[in-house]
């Protein structure tokens, strides 16, 4: 029996390969180095580009938001922090947003809906105006919370339907786990829990000003601030590329502050975050720890964290 005939396309395939080999053999010979120069060009050009996300990974699991819903979960964090309140507050908050809008400052929503928690100005939450300003409903939804008798120990999804009077109150309950999370991470409970990946800065380099006023906004006074700025050529102290210290009260006060200027560092064009010899940048997109743990005691002070802005390009 004669043997069976290898597919046309298998042979095509074959044909092609040894072709695509013979031709790079030439360029290889024929012009040396150059051929790398085409390669890197090929490789490049099929890389996957960045998709900005930061990601909490804790003991609750590990979860991931964009940079605009990162940042909002900071500010309610922030503002738990400012109120003292406990970090199970944070996790019900950030459930109930996680449900409501997706974490995003909505300016729509059910009937007259709107904001992060999706609040009514005809249910008495504000205005319009003051409910779609973050700080105000974050503020109304933590006054509301801490009314509840004894919701620090309420099952969350419980605890956020008190608050809501939700037609869909089992829906909470499908963001717990990533609301413990990134609670944990965002209130230095978990340190370095928190990353990001974000694209490479560009344009002009961050402004100190625009750190002082936003953490002012989220943090109040849980975090004091001191701008360190480097004003060159034309530039002023206050919107020169520099460094800002944010100091916090013990380890994860340092590690709340330290999450929270990661998870603003989309905003802020924030190059560098380093507190107690670990170091989170733009370009590692992960925490490092350092490993002289003499120059670390030495450098830096229990809660100091150090925020570098982009320079500008």
């Amino acid at each position: 029996m004669a043997p069976a005939r290898r597919p046309a396309a298998r042979r095509r395939w074959r044909h092609r390969a040894a072709w695509i080999a013979a031709t790079t053999l030439v360029a290889v010979l024929c012009f040396g180095g150059a051929i790398t120069g085409v390669v890197v060009w090929m490789n490049n050009a099929h890389q996957v580009p960045i998709t900005p996300h930061c990601t909490a990974a804790t003991s609750a699991g590990t979860f991931t938001l964009d940079p605009e819903q990162t940042a909002n979960a900071a500010l309610i964090a922030g503002i738990a922090e400012q109120r003292g309140l406990p970090p199970r507050a944070v996790t019900i908050a950030l459930a109930t947003a996680m449900q409501e809008s997706k974490l995003r400052n909505l300016d729509y929503g059910d009937r007259d809906s709107l904001g992060l928690f999706q609040q009514r100005p005809s249910q008495g939450w504000g205005t319009a105006a003051q409910i779609m300003d973050p700080v105000h409903a974050t503020k109304k939804f933590y006054s509301a919370l801490t009314k509840i008798p004894g919701y620090e120990t309420m099952d969350i999804g419980a605890a956020a339907q008190e608050v809501q009077r939700s037609g869909y109150p089992s829906a909470y309950a499908a963001h717990v786990a990533a609301a413990r999370s990134f609670a944990s991470a965002l209130t230095g409970n978990s340190p370095a829990a928190l990353t990001c990946q974000l694209k490479e800065t560009t344009g002009p380099g961050g402004a100190t000003a625009s750190v002082k006023t936003r953490a002012k906004r989220d943090l109040g006074t849980f975090a004091a601030v001191t701008v360190t700025s480097a004003a060159t050529g034309s530039q002023t102290a206050a919107d020169a590329a520099g460094q800002v210290t944010l100091e916090a009260a013990g380890q994860a006060g340092g590690w709340a502050v330290a999450a929270w200027a990661v998870a603003a560092a989309s905003d802020l064009k924030v190059d560098r975050v380093e507190l107690a010899g670990w170091t989170w940048t733009r370009a590692d997109a992960a925490w490092v720890k350092d490993t002289d743990p003499s120059a670390t005691a030495a450098k830096w002070p229990a809660g100091q964290v150090m925020v570098t802005l982009a320079t500008a390009r």
